[in-house]
């Protein structure tokens, strides 16, 4: 069971979530580059569509009871975009594994992407994963118990015929392209390395700033913009989802802002062995004595300033995601974020800074993983244990659903986020899909990843 949230984070956390959702406005979905065109006659009336992007998206449909329904055609499903009803034009059936193309467009030129040419009969298996090591976020303490985690996949999750690649971040120095071989799994997993801070580096090694620590805010670009420089590669496989395993521990820009200003002071530490108050420690006397008449330190306008850094990394944090999730969602990617620390119940013996800060902490680190999950519509495995039942679930729901396909009948392409609802014509079913999607801006194309 979760910790319940402090209400110095409240604040904090209500904002970074807002951010989040405002800039993404949702969830969006994939798109792919057509070349057809529409062609008109003189008995049939001019047809006008917002341009050549095919927009599909994947749908689950289960029963009361949970089942997956594969029995659905093309006229069992209803398309609206922002409200507006669109012709389903491609629909592709994905059960147990495999593909059933049940209606498709034309097929436009694909680029880049190159499926393995001598394992032809496996490209039907609809299971494209990628397992994002993202060592730079993983404490050094934590490696074997991230080896253990790792190990599980190849159980639990990866089987015979499914095509992946991993990749890491930092020193672990991993890249293994697309492949079938399962044994590549069980040889990455002995070089994972963690490299990320721990409570305490972070308190009394990293450098403060104003914004956060210029080293984390790197740090975490550098894993944002590998993930989404695989994600554009991936964007050139149609009528696919794809499910990027993203192992990490999180993120904060500004983590333990006061800890590091004050926690280096002698005169800090010595305040706050007399006590707790307003996350300093001390009594409130003496606190409020170096202040000079102002009662609440929160007033200080060094304090101020330092809260406003605080919110300045939100505000990044937030944009980091909002994009890395536009860009996944256009290429039909959900994220499954894994958190190896497990079930947090408490700091380690020999933290130096205070639980308020390290709830803090915590929150938001879990709170990033989970925004890139449900924004993409994976899920986030987190605060728990049970890893082989996690990886369970995710084999299951990534093993049937529907890929459904449509031209949107808006020609306006200042409107590049769009509502997307699906509904389907059976009774009592549960219909899980992206509520949005955004489109590419005119610079934004694919690109290609190496062959196995």
């Amino acid at each position: 069971m979760e910790a319940k949230m402090p209400k110095a984070l409240q604040w904090r956390l209500v904002l970074t979530l807002a951010l989040v959702l405002g800039v993404v406005g949702g969830f969006s979905a994939q798109s792919q580059e057509s070349s057809s065109q529409q062609t008109t006659s003189s008995d049939q009336p001019t047809v006008f569509r917002s341009g050549i992007t095919l927009v599909t998206t994947d749908v689950i449909v289960r029963n009361g009871d949970g089942v997956f329904l594969p029995d659905l055609t093309q006229d069992d499903f209803r398309v609206f975009e922002d409200d507006i009803p669109q012709d389903v034009e491609s629909l592709v059936l994905v059960h147990g594994g495999r593909v059933f193309n049940q209606l498709l467009p034309p097929p436009p030129p694909q680029e880049g992407i190159v499926l393995p040419p001598t394992r032809a009969r496996n490209d039907t298996a609809g299971r494209i994963f990628v397992l994002f090591v993202d060592d730079l976020h993983i404490v050094t303490r934590d490696t074997p118990r991230m080896r253990e985690v790792f190990s599980q996949v190849a159980d639990n999750l990866i089987h015979e015929g499914d095509l992946f690649a991993i990749v890491s971040t930092g020193p672990s120095s991993i890249r293994v392209d697309m492949t079938y071989d399962r044994s590549r799994l069980a040889q990455t997993t002995d070089l994972i390395t963690g490299d990320g801070f721990s409570p305490n580096e972070l308190i009394q090694t990293v450098a403060p700033g104003s914004r956060g620590p210029a080293e984390l805010n790197w740090r975490a670009h550098t894993a944002f913009k590998t993930a989404q420089e695989i994600i554009k590669a991936l964007e050139g496989i149609p009528n696919r989802r794809k499910s990027f395993i993203y192992f990490s521990g999180g993120y904060d820009f500004n983590p333990f802002e006061y800890e590091r200003i004050f926690g280096q002071s002698v005169l800090y530490n010595d305040m706050r062995r007399g006590g707790p108050m307003y996350g300093f420690g001390g009594p409130r006397e003496r606190v409020s004595s170096m202040y000079e008449g102002i009662e609440d330190p929160m007033m200080d306008p060094f304090e101020q300033i330092s809260r406003q850094g605080a919110v300045f990394a939100d505000f990044e944090l937030a944009m980091e995601i909002a994009e890395l999730t536009k860009v996944a969602n256009r290429a039909n990617v959900s994220f499954y974020t894994v958190d190896p620390r497990g079930l947090i119940a408490g700091p380690d013996p020999d933290y130096v800074g205070g639980m308020e800060y390290w709830n803090d902490y915590q929150f938001t680190t879990q709170n990033s993983l989970r925004s890139l999950a449900e924004l993409t519509g994976g899920k986030a495995i987190v605060n728990r244990n049970d890893f082989d039942d996690a990886f369970k679930e995710i084999d299951a729901e990534t093993s049937d659903y529907y890929v459904v396909g449509f031209y949107s009948s808006n020609p306006d392409p200042t409107f590049r986020t769009r509502r997307l609802r699906v509904e389907v014509d059976r009774e009592d079913v549960d219909v899980q899909h992206r509520t949005h999607y955004t489109y590419a801006r005119p610079n934004e194309g694919n690109r290609g990843i190496p062959a196995p």
